[in-house]
């Protein structure tokens, strides 16, 4: 029973799908859910730090039952996103609804879609790649998959790398810098990719030119199906989908760099190059993307099975309670800035 614990992350479209039931204000269930009931719950409940043993891990690591836990999100997403256009699209709501819900949705897509799909797209098998992909769609984040994998893992905690916020970098700065950077790097990426494998840059193989068909496709599919307000909607819940994905990435590397060697090289990416949060609450909900020292120290490692370091920087607060306060800049910077380690600091 201890393997359901993950069900928990469901709690966020189930809010979702309350806030679209009863409207009004209830619109607004899904971030008062996640960022003032999942705070308190993660201060009220102790923090776990516990590693499994190396035969639990064993037997965790090929329970199926965790992967389906992640498919499941498909046709969640999906299923949530669709009611959602049939409702804004065919009914009168207030603005204040309209925004409510989008934000709600919006968040779905964040936590449930470009998370999971995150997961994922580190796997090695083609559906389950599909399956990621499919769940960026939404957020219009499918160039995610090319970035994070082959520019992010590999320039993570360096000036080179778009999704390691800097030292005294503000949330809304890092919005720009990181959307921006990260959209231009995937082009690049892919660009290498084809000429390695000595192929056009106009081939049919470049990832990049079918993700913005696929978008487009969706926008105009959701244009033509739903009307104006529901590609307003689609528009609107997809950049908070995105915006959710970047404050998770300001908060896990804030401030940390890797220093160079002698050779000029950066050192390997170790377990103190990413912040770390063992509150169980955002552990579950989050499919243990907390444990993100663990996840770049070996990334191959399912989620089920990440572990604590004791050498990994520790945010005091779950990363719930941690995408809050980056919200309020002076607030972070009183919090974090003094636990960044101050080698890494003169590196900024």
């Amino acid at each position: 029973m201890k393997d359901l614990k993950y069900l928990v992350a469901f709690t966020i479209p189930l809010s979702a799908l309350i806030a679209l039931y009863f409207q009004g204000y209830w619109s607004y269930f899904t971030p008062i859910f996640a960022f003032v009931v999942i705070p308190i719950l993660e201060m009220l409940l102790p923090v776990d730090t516990t590693n499994y043993s190396e035969e639990t891990i064993s037997e965790k690591k090929v329970n199926r039952l965790f992967d389906w836990l992640l498919y499941l999100n498909l046709p969640i997403v999906y299923g949530l996103l669709i009611a959602s256009l049939i409702i804004v699209s065919q009914n009168t709501l207030e603005t204040y609804e309209f925004i409510g819900i989008m934000l709600s949705v919006g968040m779905v897509l964040g936590s449930n879609g470009i998370n999971v799909a995150h997961e994922l797209g580190h796997r090695q098998t083609t559906n389950e790649r599909f399956i990621g992909k499919a769940l960026l769609l939404p957020s219009l984040y499918m160039h995610f998959y090319i970035e994070h994998n082959f520019g992010h893992h590999l320039h993570a905690a360096t000036k080179e790398d778009p999704a390691t916020a800097r030292y005294n970098q503000t949330v809304y700065g890092f919005w720009f810098t990181s959307t921006t950077r990260q959209y231009v790097g995937a082009w690049k990426i892919q660009k290498n990719l084809l000429s390695r494998n000595n192929q056009s840059f106009l081939s049919f193989n470049n990832d990049m030119f079918w993700y913005v068909i696929l978008q487009l496709g969706y926008l105009l599919t959701v244009l033509l199906v739903f009307g104006l307000i529901g590609f307003l909607f689609a528009l609107g819940a997809a950049v908070v989908g995105f915006l959710l994905l970047e404050t998770v990435n300001y908060i896990e590397h804030y401030g940390l760099l890797r220093s160079k060697t002698d050779s000029g090289r950066y050192e390997r990416v170790k377990e103190n190059h990413s912040w770390n949060s063992n509150h169980v609450v955002g552990r579950m909900v989050l499919y243990e993307l907390t444990r993100h020292s663990d996840h770049h120290f070996k990334s191959n490692k399912k989620y089920q099975i990440l572990e604590y370091h004791k050498v990994s920087p520790q945010m005091p607060y779950g990363y719930p309670t941690s995408m809050v306060l980056a919200l309020m800049p002076p607030i972070w910077f009183k919090i974090m800035n003094k636990r960044v380690p101050s080698e890494m600091v003169s590196l900024n």
